[in-house]
């Protein structure tokens, strides 16, 4: 009897990417092995069922996540947080139809909260949002592998973005939890401190935010208002969610300040606004300015609760980020609990 040769990795590469199951880069092709490994790292069968996209009739098996977890180069170790990211893509209120399917492109942004971000080494310090973590890099682009290969949102076909973002290739860090002004966000969120978490946020862009003169809140969070209010953003009708990550020295600001969170964002929510001669004159409301749209105002958020707030990156510098939301009503981000595997 014969011994049939392995296939060439690198055939193999070349093969997934003709057949349009990566995402542009190299990645390790799979084996029954490492895909059980991968299983078992987050306690799943096979054909467990993580989640359903019901406008896609889309049933996501665990089999298929594992599949597309070892392709982005995770570790069995990573594969609870991938698991609960992709019920947070799947779950009702994140809506993923919308943001997946969009013209803006949005990236799915993901914030690991617990016991799990330190366990795994999750980077949430300087250079968060960059390269040089595993875990980082390879979460994020298994979750964008899942969504291209188990729900067929592939560029051109259910992915209608058209210009795209940088952070669809893979966008997860952790929060900064031990130098903190607060409790962090799976905490604010409603779930207990000793939980592991992670946070599904869609984002169609990041901006860095500097001020190195603020030694107050006050003239700090104008920055960030003002940041969320340019014309250009997708949504101005009252009802988005916007991302604020805290970094630096500003992360130092808040915290001798004595601020709570509640009152960051009441001050955020009140000072994000547009006049709405503003927003006529760059045609983003219809109709000509009349004389008491110079005075008429047209705030950006209804609730408190829609900015959400993380800490993270350096502790060095005067930066922060603002990531404004998809930038509709009926998306939402959700915070799903991570499965611990002993």
């Amino acid at each position: 009897m014969s011994v049939t040769a392995e296939p060439d990795p690198a055939s193999l590469i070349e093969a997934y990417f003709e057949r349009g199951w990566t995402d542009g880069l190299p990645v390790v092709p799979p084996t029954e092995k490492s895909v059980a490994e991968m299983l078992a790292g987050a306690g799943l069968r096979r054909d467990e069922i993580l989640g359903e996209i019901p406008g896609r009739n889309t049933v996501v098996v665990a089999e298929k996540v594992a599949i597309n977890a070892v392709l982005a180069g995770c570790r069995p170790e990573y594969m609870p947080v991938v698991a609960a990211a992709v019920r947070g893509l799947c779950h009702p209120d994140f809506a993923y139809h919308g943001p997946a399917s969009s013209t803006g492109g949005s990236a799915m942004v993901l914030i690991v909260n617990g016991p799990v971000a330190r366990r795994l080494g999750l980077n949430s310090g300087n250079n968060a949002f960059g390269q040089g973590w595993r875990p980082n890099a390879t979460i994020g682009r298994a979750v964008r592998l899942v969504m291209m290969n188990a729900m067929q949102t592939r560029p051109g076909l259910l992915d209608r973005a058209a210009l795209g973002n940088p952070g669809k290739y893979s966008f997860c860090f952790a929060e900064n939890e031990d130098d903190h002004p607060w409790e962090p966000l799976h905490v604010a969120r409603g779930l207990s401190p000793g939980l592991s978490a992670v946070t599904v946020y869609a984002s169609n862009s990041l901006y860095q935010v500097y001020n190195q003169l603020a030694a107050e809140p006050e003239p700090l969070l104008r920055c960030f208002a003002d940041a969320l209010s340019n014309l250009g953003l997708p949504n101005v009708k009252g009802f988005n969610q916007a991302l604020l990550v805290v970094a630096g020295e500003h992360t130092e600001v808040l915290r001798q300040s004595g601020w709570s969170r509640r009152q960051v964002q009441t001050f955020l929510v009140e000072h994000t606004r547009r006049r709405v001669a503003d927003l006529k004159r760059a045609a983003r409301l219809p109709g000509d300015v009349a004389p008491a749209d110079e005075t008429t105002w047209r705030h950006l958020f209804e609730k408190l609760d829609d900015i959400l707030i993380v800490c993270a990156g350096g502790r060095a510098g005067s930066w922060s980020a603002c990531l404004p939301g998809w930038g509709n009503k009926w998306t939402k981000a959700v915070t799903i609990p991570i499965g611990e595997i002993p």
